[in-house]
Formats: C-alpha cells, sequence, structure tokens
C-alpha cells in the first residue's frame, strides 16, 4: 500500500516545510478545486508548479467542472497521475487528454456514484480514486460502503484481468486503514498532516 499525503489541510504558510514532513512518501496528493464543481477552491497550476520542484511524484486530482481545461496547465507540473471525476463534463475526453500528454489518467467516483457506471472505462484507465467523503473538504468522517465498492472492484480487475491501481480518499485514519490493506493508495489529509511525526505512519503502512 502507498500513503499518499494530501496537503489540502496543511499549513500553506509553512507549506515546504509541511511536505518536508512527509519525504518518504511516495506518492502526493494535490486537491485541485474550482469553486463549482465543489463548494470550495484551493490552488492553481502555480501552486503546482512550485510544489513539484520537491522529490515526491504528484497525484493531481482535480475536482473541477470541466476538466479539459485545467489538464493541459497541470501537466507543466510534470505529474505521475492526473484524476478526473466521472460525474464532470467532458471526462471521456479528459482521459483521452491525459493520455496523450503521456501521464497516467485517474477516474474517480463521488460516494453516491456506482461502480457498475464506470465499468466501461476501467479499461482505459490507469487508476481509479474511490471518494470515501464528499469532496470538497477536508476532515470529514469515512463512508462506511466504500468498502463494497472496493470489494467490487477487485472483483472486476481480477475477473477482467485488468492493471488499474485501486486508490481511496477521505476520512482515512488509524483505526480504519486496518481494513483498507486490499488498496494499493491510500490519500490521507487531515489525519496525516495533525500527526507529530507522520513519517512513521507512512513507513507502518507501506
Amino acid at each position: 500500500m502507498i500513503i499518499a499525503p494530501s496537503i489540502l489541510t496543511a499549513d500553506f504558510m509553512n507549506l515546504a516545510k509541511e511536505i518536508k514532513r512527509f519525504s518518504n512518501a511516495k506518492l502526493l496528493h494535490l486537491d485541485i478545486m474550482d469553486g463549482s464543481f465543489v463548494p470550495n477552491i484551493s490552488f492553481g497550476p502555480h501552486i503546482a508548479s512550485c510544489i513539484a520542484k520537491q522529490p515526491i511524484p504528484l497525484d493531481v486530482h482535480l475536482m473541477v467542472k470541466d476538466p479539459t481545461l485545467w489538464i493541459t496547465p497541470f501537466s507543466k507540473c510534470h505529474p505521475k497521475y492526473i484524476t478526473v471525476h466521472f460525474e464532470t463534463e467532458n471526462y471521456q475526453k479528459a482521459i483521452k487528454q491525459i493520455k496523450q500528454l503521456g501521464i497516467k489518467a485517474g477516474i474517480s467516483i463521488n460516494p453516491s456514484t456506482t461502480v457498475k457506471s464506470i465499468t466501461s472505462i476501467l479499461s482505459e484507465i490507469d487508476l481509479i480514486l474511490v471518494m470515501s467523503v464528499v469532496p470538497g473538504y477536508g476532515g470529514q468522517s469515512f463512508i462506511s460502503t466504500t468498502y463494497d465498492k472496493i470489494r467490487e472492484l477487485i472483483k472486476i480487475r481480477e475477473l477482467k484481468k485488468l492493471n488499474f491501481l485501486i486508490s481511496v480518499d477521505g476520512g482515512i485514519n488509524d483505526t480504519n486503514i486496518e481494513k483498507l490493506d486490499n488498496v494499493d493508495i491510500c490519500v490521507v489529509g487531515s489525519y496525516l498532516v495533525n500527526l507529530k511525526n507522520p513519517k512513521n505512519f507512512i513507513k507502518k503502512f507501506e
């Protein structure tokens, strides 16, 4: 399992110092919000490019109304993954756009979206991000129906011999992460940020 720290609730006045606290992570999760798809705004391509100067590969999670408008600007920070939401406009066009730029493409689903809704595109993606909270804000509680979605995705992956990674994002802490040992990536935000030594948590579960 990879622990991907999310910096959404980090101290942005001391962002470089905050990121250094996660220096043993293999992936850094950037939540990009436009205030339209979700009722919150985070940061744009310039800050992402600044963050990209550190050595941890980036997973850019676009929580935006039309991801096709954002992919090229965020591709300049050379992320490992760009993930778009199934519930957004032009998500299929966005996946093609990401791949054409030589970046791995992810698709994310909200808690209200079923796995069945995305089965037709699972062969086209590199990563499926299952939201275990309603997207937009950090610090929410984990939604338990997420476990059923994970089991369903694992079954589909095995039956169809697909290679997508399964990532889970939202409300993950030291209690529920024990039940997520069958996923590839756990995005951990506020819980990890608030730990005195987040490196120990990352090391424990990787």
